[in-house]
Formats: structure tokens, sequence, C-alpha cells
């Protein structure tokens, strides 16, 4: 921020250095008339600067921008009519001789006095126009960078919320299904309890950076594939394929284990054959998920599970992906399935 401001500053002394040094450039090899410019150029030229600077540093603020515009109004006509007569008084008083080159009034060619008198009040003008048209900018950019901050932030909350809804979700389906296993297979659900604390280390100390490598992603999901095994009969079949992912391939954490989650819940049944089929491939900067179930529905007094899967995810991939992903899901022939890409 120290840097902008030094940078602003030499700016602003090249501008005025170059506007103060015109005349002499133009004029350059050619007699030059230094009373004529001082009094005709440079003078009025300070008076820009001062009309500029006071109303971009003080007046526009205090007044303008707090919407009291009749008093900035009247406070630049009585600075600019003060430079006026400034102007004439240093003329009058420091330049006669070039009072006494001027032809008399009345054989004077040229404008009339009040002409005159508006073609200075314009020229006096512009400085503050000018000064009004950059602070106005400015204030635009500041403003429209602080909503974009503050939509970032809202982003960033949101997204943290529905992370830590996804946390207790997944932890609250994963007990059930080791609550199933206590009285069936106390061995297997003491193993299901190891297997769950190292998929907790993942989602709590892993996962809560904005991306992780689709390595790790594709090693907690064959992690829960195995622990969802140990419940599984053998009328469900669970075929699983990965890509070989190289660490430097990331994405966001947590968007895949929603679908796998949801497949167990509901493509399982106790009493019929059944298939889980979940297949990943990635193609330089896109990954795509498919995955297909046979579909169970719940039973009415089926109260496991809180349905937050399927629509936390489809809220996080439009607010980490928008305009980046295709999700599309379908129920065919009693198979339930899903498509999931998305452009990393």
């Amino acid at each position: 921020m120290y840097k902008n401001k030094k940078i602003i500053i030499v700016q602003h002394l090249l501008i005025w250095l170059v506007l103060f040094s015109i005349p002499f450039v133009l004029s350059y090899g050619q007699e030059l008339d230094n009373n004529r410019l001082i009094a005709h150029f440079l003078i009025p030229m300070l008076f820009y600067a001062i009309i500029f600077y006071l109303n971009f540093f003080i007046l526009i603020d205090k007044f303008l921008f707090s919407n009291k515009t009749v008093v900035f109004i009247l406070i630049n006509l009585v600075i600019i009519g003060f430079f006026i007569l400034m102007k004439e008084f240093i003329e009058d008083n420091y330049f006669a001789e070039l009072i006494k080159k001027r032809p008399p009034e009345d054989n004077r060619e040229g404008p009339p006095f009040k002409l005159f008198l508006y073609v200075q009040m314009l020229s006096y003008a512009a400085p503050l126009l000018f000064s009004i048209a950059i602070k106005t900018t400015k204030r635009w950019v500041k403003t429209e960078a602080e909503k974009k901050e503050a939509d970032n932030f809202k982003l960033q909350t949101e997204l943290q919320h529905l992370r830590y809804q996804l946390q207790p979700h997944f932890f609250f389906n994963s007990l059930n299904n080791i609550y199933s296993l206590v009285d069936i297979s106390p061995d297997k659900a003491k193993s299901t309890i190891h297997s769950l604390g190292k998929l907790m280390r993942y989602l709590l100390y892993e996962t809560s950076t904005e991306l992780v490598p689709l390595s790790k992603e594709i090693e907690f999901m064959r992690k829960y594939i195995d622990l969802m095994n140990l419940r599984l009969t053998d009328k469900t079949t669970v075929e699983s394929s990965f890509p070989i992912s190289e660490p430097q391939t990331k994405i966001a954490p947590l968007l895949f284990i929603s679908l796998i989650e949801n497949a167990f819940k509901h493509g399982v049944s106790a009493s019929k054959e059944s298939v889980i089929s979940i297949d990943m491939t990635t193609n330089e900067n896109v990954v795509i998920f498919k995955i297909e179930n046979y579909n169970f529905p719940k039973q009415i007094n089926d109260k496991s599970g809180s349905g937050i899967g399927l629509p936390n995810l489809k809220k996080r991939l439009e607010l980490l992906y928008p305009g980046k992903h295709l999700f599309q899901q379908e129920i065919k022939n009693g198979i339930y399935s899903v498509y999931l890409k998305i452009e990393i």
C-alpha cells in the first residue's frame, strides 16, 4: 500500500511537470515572453492545481459525497471567483506592462467581457470536474473491491458451513453402519471403528484447505469403500475403478463421498442381489465420476440419514465450480446413475 502511494505521488508530479513545461517545449528555439507566460499560463495553472487538490482531498469527501451538493457548489463558486479576481489583481499590480500593451476598451477587437468571464469560469471549472471524475471513479473502484471482498467472504463462509455440515453427516451415517455390525459381528465392528478413525482424521485435518490432491481424495474413497464392504453380504458386489492421479492434480475436497454414501445407503438389499459400480477417470483438467447402483427405496419407518448429502453436493458445486461442472442423475429400469464432470 505504501509503495502504491509513492507511485501515485510520482505520477501526479510527472503530470504537473509536463503541464507546466508545455509552453517551454512548444516555444523551443523561439523568443519567449516570460511575463506573458507567467501571467497567462503558470499562475492559472497553479490555481488549477489548488482547485484540483483542494477538492480531491477535502471538499468532495466532506460535502459532495456527504450529500451537501449545494454547499459544495457554492464553496467552489466562491473559490473560482476568488482566483479569477486574484489573477486580475496580480496582472494589474505585477504585470502592468501587459496591461499597457492592451488596446483601449473601445478599440479592442475580440469577445465581450461577459464571454471572457464565462470562458474564465469554464477554465477554472475544468480541474474541478476532473477532480470529481477521478475521485468518483476511485470511490467506485473501492466500492466494487469491497463488494467483491464481501462476496468472497460470504462465499467462503457458506462453503465452510457446508463443509461443517457434511462432516457430521458422514460421521453419523458411518456410526449407523457400525451400529448394525455390533450384534452381528463384534470383530468387524471393532475394525470398522478403527477405519472410521482414520477417515475422520482426514476429514478434520486434511480437508480444511481450499484444494487437496486428487490422489488423497481417491485414497479416502478407497478406504471408505473398504469400510462399507465390512458390512456387506455376498448379495452385493462392489466394482470400483480409480485413476492413478498425479499429486499436482488438485480438487475441492469431499465432492464425491456423498455419492458413494448414497449408493451404499440405497443400493444394498438384505434379500436381493445388487451391484454398485464406481468409476472415475481424468483427462487433462477434467475429472469424470460415474456411479451406478440398484435403487432400493428406503422404508417409511427408516429414519437413518438426513438426506442432506446430495443437496449439499449440488450447492458446493455451484459455489466452487460455477459453469465448470455437469451433474446428471436418473433412475432407469431400477438403476440409479449419476454422471459428474468437473473442470479443474
